[in-house]
């Protein structure tokens, strides 16, 4: 209790509640509790991630560069054997040092802080609307995106690098006039990202647009880029610069037909198989997406929210032409510039489904932030369009299907028997992907490569071909085999580049896939006759 002399004499009493900090501080605890809590319980529902990605690269990548594998095989993944793998440590470190479902309710816990930062996002937008029921509305629509269900708990990295890009956006659109060290920080952690993986850059270009919306915004772009440069060497600088000294492309195997490297065709890889055939199939996406047609996955999933976005949005723009406390804000603009532009760059580049986590969780804060700018102006009873609000994210989020990216049961957790007859170090040479994920079970010392990826071949005369050639002079006591997926046309007659063919005088041998009912067959080589 405060106490001050008014101008009359009159003595004035004011109320400060010290308690007021202590109790923002455990309901913010609490929060983050809560949202770590439901990311580690639905990992634990889902089950043992056993993802194509984890398959092909993000469990052999780090095993190769803890012992050796890189320096002894050619490409056992791929083009994939090059993507940085700065983001899969944390995880390859927690699933081989703990039981399953530790590791994966650990992993789970640290993507379901994801919630934690939108319910914080949102009540930075909502603002006096934000309570209990539209912050809790907005949360519940976030946590219901099909791509970032499917990721919980699992190696994908898109699901880990949007919590420091949703701090990026919280930071920028907390103050009505962000300081400069706001965009720094900012950009440093969507340059963190991006150095990552690549991909991120269309989140990059999403902020730059949205920072020409900003008071100042050549100095909200000038600290974005600082920001960004730092934040992107920190996290991929020496790999880039690894791949320069060794390759002369700092992205290799990407964009190859502007630094090109000796080791692969002048060419820029790019998965073109989801994008849109014009700009009204792009148009279309979220509608479809809708209904359950998937053109942007490799497997099923459904969403309604990227939709109920779009229809929203000019309902938003009447009403903030009929009431003034339906107005968009600066910030509410700058948010939205954020998120369409970041989905035309995505359309436009990828349309992988995966690679939209960020916008997916932005859906829930965008959705209720113009629907209370409509309640606004529309609906008279606070009460009753916090229902209405509450109610449609709901059934939004109802209506979500995640896509399955493969699980196993904790009770049957991936931990293959290896047949004698593959007891001692041999070359294998693998004719399938994903398959590089059994090079850790397969004796220490085995030699292997990759010879039928179709964007990353093997080049004649190249170090992979010099490797692999080098590897057969000087044989192993295990032998030389091919790997397959076993029920699958594998492409056999490449090995006769290296003068082999499969020994049928000899049985091939059966190991467990990471997957349900998944067979890798090795069968024994020979010189050709």
């Amino acid at each position: 209790m405060g106490i001050r002399q008014g101008a009359q004499g009159a003595t004035v009493s004011i109320a400060v509640d010290a308690s007021a900090p202590r109790r923002k501080g455990w309901t913010t605890l609490a929060i983050v509790v809560a949202s770590m809590a439901l990311g580690a319980a639905y990992a634990a529902y889902l089950g043992e991630d056993a993802n194509w990605d984890w398959q092909n690269y993000h469990e052999y990548n780090i095993w190769a560069l803890l012992h050796g594998g890189y320096e002894r095989d050619a490409i056992p993944p791929g083009f994939q054997t090059f993507f940085n793998p700065l983001i899969y440590f944390p995880w390859y470190a927690l699933r081989h040092a703990l039981p399953p479902l530790a590791a994966g309710m650990i992993i789970g816990a640290v993507h379901g802080l994801n919630l934690a930062v939108v319910a914080w996002l949102s009540k930075i937008l909502l603002g006096v609307t934000g309570n209990a029921w539209t912050i809790g509305a907005a949360v519940l629509l976030a946590a219901f995106g099909p791509m970032t269900l499917s990721e919980v708990g699992a190696s994908f990295s898109d699901i880990l690098t949007s919590i420091p890009s949703l701090i990026a956006l919280a930071l920028i659109l907390e103050p009505e006039r962000p300081r400069p060290w706001r965009y720094l920080v900012a950009g440093l952690l969507l340059g963190l990202t991006v150095g990552i993986k690549l991909t991120n850059i269309v989140f990059a270009l999403g902020i730059a647009a949205m920072a020409l919306i900003a008071v100042q915004p050549l100095l909200a772009l000038a600290c974005l880029a600082i920001g960004g440069a730092v934040g992107s060497v920190l996290t991929g600088g020496a790999w880039s610069l690894m791949l320069w000294r060794e390759f002369g492309n700092p992205f290799f195997p990407l964009v190859n037909s502007f630094f090109p490297s000796a080791e692969m065709k002048q060419v820029t890889l790019l998965d073109r198989q989801f994008i849109p055939r014009g700009f009204w199939d792009g148009v279309s996406y979220p509608f479809l997406w809708m209904v359950g047609d998937f053109r942007s996955s490799e497997l099923p999933f459904r969403d309604a929210r990227f939709a109920l976005a779009i229809v929203l949005l000019p309902l938003a723009i009447v009403a903030s032409l009929k009431s003034a406390a339906a107005r968009l804000t600066r910030r509410d603009v700058q948010l939205l510039v954020f998120f369409a532009v970041s989905l035309a760059i995505w359309l436009t580049l990828f349309s992988i489904q995966r690679y939209v986590v960020l916008l997916e969780l932005l859906c829930g804060p965008i959705i209720v932030l113009l629907l209370t700018r409509i309640g606004s102006a529309f609906v008279p009873s606070r009460s009753i369009s916090n229902f209405a609000i509450f109610a449609i994210a709901a059934i939004a989020s109802a209506w979500t299907q995640p896509t399955d990216w493969w699980r196993r049961p904790w009770s049957n957790p991936y931990a293959p028997v290896i047949s004698p007859r593959l007891a001692q170090p041999a070359t294998y040479f693998l004719l399938d992907k994903p398959l590089s994920f059994i090079a850790p079970q397969l004796p220490e010392g085995s030699r292997f490569a990759m010879i039928a990826d179709q964007a990353l071949p093997i080049m004649p005369g190249g170090r992979f071909d010099r490797r692999i050639r080098d590897g057969l002079s000087h044989p192993l006591p295990g032998g030389v085999w091919e790997i397959h997926i076993k029920g699958r046309p594998y492409p056999v007659e490449l090995l006769a580049a290296y003068g082999l063919s499969v020994d049928t005088t000899q049985a091939c041998v059966e190991i467990e896939g990471a997957n349900m009912g998944l067979v890798l067959v090795a069968c024994p080589l020979r010189d050709q006759p």
